[in-house]
């Protein structure tokens, strides 16, 4: 199916046509007729597939067709989804689709400043993107209104439910106009048992769509798996990355830690790499990200926090030093190449710390990832060891103080006075005298009182008392 057959304004085919899309995918052409149309839809397909472009043509379709009411502080639409980069990335996609339109486009997140986003809601929006926490506040501060928004886009549904945010994503629901007075979209990789009972409690009978074809992984992902041992995996790394000199290789790892050294690793072995990970600003993550984009940065090394909703064109490798222990993690990783159409390699490490989620994954996508036998001419050992040292915050860290892997002697601030030098030791007599004699409470006879004190008032007994 064409775009051009679908009932589309011609200033949203224009953008369609400039960002280089002609046919529909598979999850396109089963979503946009019913969405077009102005009914809820909940669509299930692979990761890469467009489902982005799915919602987006919709909205910008349906607000063109409608006048704009007067909605006030209410966005005509909200679309909500689970981490920042996705929302940066639906935001890229919407201004790339809706160029040739005047539909402002507000996303909002954490890590970027406060008020600019808080005075950026308060105006006239069209299109609200953002994450639930940040969503929130805005919302309890009374920035903005949903009580006239016409539109409702939940993007990564299930992702929803595994990051915790589902009780934020029902207040947000609750607080909108009723769900027959909108239209509601929800996208999945999955539509579990707990996600439809989403839709059919806020949506209004949703449109089910299933668009998964037997294997769930791409097919234009040639996959390859190394049995390696913990200790030969970056001599491995190096080796599969000197052979393909020209790539743009996206690295995953399970922990912090081994992104940090990775990268570390590469820059010892005069390699541009970067590493993305949870705790890094997110301005930061958002320059490495563009730099990556770009081709000026051709190794990203990033834990979970890039597996899911990032559209980076070009990806050529993506390779797993770390297996994922959750077995969906390793679709969503692998999916960040072989996007719109393209051919591209995932090559996984098993070592003895993650194989055993190897026979979970296997199960999951429904096939055998081929093994790929470990020569040694493919592991370099001649690569230069980085001393790598752990993130120190102040003088007084654990590991300043010693009690770290890295041991530093910290200096004392200037401006605290040094301890003043011990005085010798007391003679023994001295000490003698200088104890205090402890003071003993001498007894006073019975019915003596103390100056000052009121005396107690004796008893009497009355005498007719039988």
């Amino acid at each position: 199916m064409l775009f051009d057959e679908l009932n589309i304004p011609e200033p949203i085919l224009r953008g369609i046509r400039e960002a280089g899309f002609l046919q529909c995918t598979p999850v396109q052409a089963a979503a946009l007729p019913k969405a077009l149309a102005g009914r809820d839809i909940a669509a299930q397909a692979q990761t890469g597939t467009g489902k982005t472009a799915v919602f987006l043509i919709t909205l910008f379709s349906r607000m063109l067709a409608a006048p704009a009411p007067a909605h006030g502080p209410s966005p005509r639409c909200l679309v909500v989804a689970p981490t920042r980069e996705l929302v940066v990335q639906i935001d890229a996609e919407a201004r790339r689709l809706g160029q040739f339109t005047d539909f402002r486009i507000v996303p909002v997140y954490g890590g970027i400043d406060y008020h600019k986003q808080r005075e950026a809601v308060g105006g006239n929006v069209d299109m609200l993107i953002g994450t639930p926490g940040r969503l929130i506040d805005y919302l309890k501060q009374r920035v903005y209104s949903l009580k006239k928004t016409e539109f409702l886009v939940i993007d990564e549904a299930d992702r929803m439910f595994d990051m915790g945010f589902i009780s934020d994503l029902r207040f947000l629901l609750r607080r909108m106009s009723p769900y027959d007075q909108r239209q509601s979209m929800l996208f999945s990789a999955t539509l579990s048992s707990r996600v439809m009972e989403l839709c059919y409690e806020h949506m209004n009978l949703p449109e089910q769509i299933v668009v998964t074809p037997e294997q769930v992984t791409v097919e234009q992902i040639e996959q390859e798996l190394y049995h390696v041992g913990k200790a030969e995996k970056a001599g491995l790394l190096l080796g599969i990355i000197r052979k393909e000199p020209r790539g743009r290789i996206l690295v995953f790892t399970n922990m912090k830690s081994t992104a940090e050294k990775l990268e570390a690793l590469f820059k010892a072995n005069d390699l541009r790499a970067a590493a993305i990970t949870g705790d890094l600003p997110q301005i930061r993550r958002m320059k490495l990200l563009n730099r990556f984009k770009e081709g000026d940065l051709p190794i990203l090394v990033a834990t979970d926090v890039a597996s899911r909703g990032l559209h980076i064109e070009g990806v050529t490798h993506v390779i797993n030093y770390d297996l994922p222990q959750d077995r969906e993690d390793y679709v969503h990783r692998i999916g960040r190449t072989a996007r719109a159409g393209a051919v591209g390699k995932a090559i996984s490490f098993a070592c003895e710390d993650y194989v055993y989620a190897l026979e979970d994954i296997e199960e999951y996508i429904k096939q055998k990832i081929p093994v790929r036998p470990v020569d040694d001419s493919m592991i370099v050992t001649d690569y230069k060891r980085p001393e790598f040292r752990p993130r120190v915050k102040g003088p007084y860290s654990a590991a300043a103080r010693g009690k770290g892997p890295q041991r530093r002697h910290a200096e004392r601030p200037p401006h605290k006075p040094a301890r003043a030098a011990e005085k010798p030791a007391a003679a023994p007599d001295d000490e003698a005298k200088k104890k205090k004699k402890r003071r003993r409470r001498k007894k006073k006879p019975a019915g003596e009182t103390r100056a000052g004190a009121i005396p107690a008032r004796p008893t009497q007994v009355p005498s007719d008392l039988p």
